[in-house]
């Protein structure tokens, strides 16, 4: 099996090196890597060079970037990266992000759990973050969901599914849509990926602007959306966040923004977070 794997890389020059250092180390060596500088201002198109010169693996591309905002920014960026390849002569596609640490044995694990189970459609780790010099699991998603760092998807199953969706929750929509095709999404506990930089250190959007856009664009009817912002309000312990993440939703609604996913997938979102609302009802 064969990977092909597409970083996009918005001023990473800090961290980027440790992310190829990691897959130049690969137990398996099978892959191509594509490097999509992201409209960087920092040293990082000289820190892809020193890849791309001495192993021809390694390939890059370069884009103008404006903003760095969430989901549909990095999905473009994957996109380009993508389109400079033919899908077919790979087994296994990669979206990683530039700040991670693969163990050595990551891309072998992953090729045999696809290899042994052909039901696998989306595979990866777990992500840890360090703290006081220990690196503990992040713990910002359940264990059974594959984090956007380090999705890789079995090429069947990716083109099945029509790829990543350029939108903020592309890497929910994806494991939902995947399920609904009869593909399984599973991680693998044991991979312990190392992520260098906090999450959403780099985009402008403001939390309440940024759940209440995010649950529009998920797809979210009104009713699931306010149980959604609830949820995020009560961790938050503030009352006003839900109405902040509810006037974000409506804006959006009221604008008629463009949807990526069609009718039936916005069906197919809803209907899995009603059976997970059912689930916790019936728990209570």
């Amino acid at each position: 099996m064969r990977f092909l794997i597409i970083i996009p890389a918005h001023n990473e020059e800090q961290n980027l090196s440790f992310t190829l250092d990691s897959l130049q180390q690969q137990s398996s060596k099978g892959f191509k890597v594509v490097i999509v500088n992201d409209g960087s201002i920092d040293a990082t198109p000289e820190v892809i060079r020193k890849y791309t010169e001495t192993d021809s693996r390694f390939e890059t591309i370069n884009l103008q970037k404006s903003e760095h905002q969430p989901g549909s920014k990095v999905v473009h960026a994957f996109k380009n990266g993508l389109q400079t390849q033919s899908v077919n002569e790979f087994d296994i596609i990669c979206k990683f992000d530039a700040d991670i640490i693969l163990p050595e044995n990551y891309l072998e694990t992953v090729k045999e759990a696809f290899a042994n189970n052909p039901e696998y459609g989306l595979v990866g780790g777990l992500l840890y973050v360090e703290q006081e010099g220990n690196w503990v699991y992040e713990g910002n998603s359940n264990k059974h969901h594959v984090r956007g760092p380090m999705k890789a998807y079995r090429k069947e199953c990716f083109v099945q599914m029509g790829g990543l969706r350029e939108t903020l929750g592309w890497d929910n929509i994806d494991s939902i849509v995947l399920e609904h095709l009869g593909w399984k999404e599973v991680v693998l506990p044991e991979l312990h990926v190392k992520l260098i930089k906090v999450k959403g250190a780099d985009y402008t959007i403001k939390p309440a602007d940024y759940y209440g856009r995010y649950f529009y664009f998920l797809g979210l009817n009104r009713f699931l959306a306010y149980i959604a912002s609830s949820k995020e309000a009560m961790k938050s312990k503030s009352p006003s966040f839900f109405f902040d993440i509810v006037k974000s939703y409506e804006a959006c609604k009221s604008r008629k923004l463009e949807l990526k996913i069609t009718k039936e997938e916005q069906k197919v979102v809803n209907d899995q977070r009603w059976k997970m609302l059912k689930k916790k009802w019936l728990k209570i």
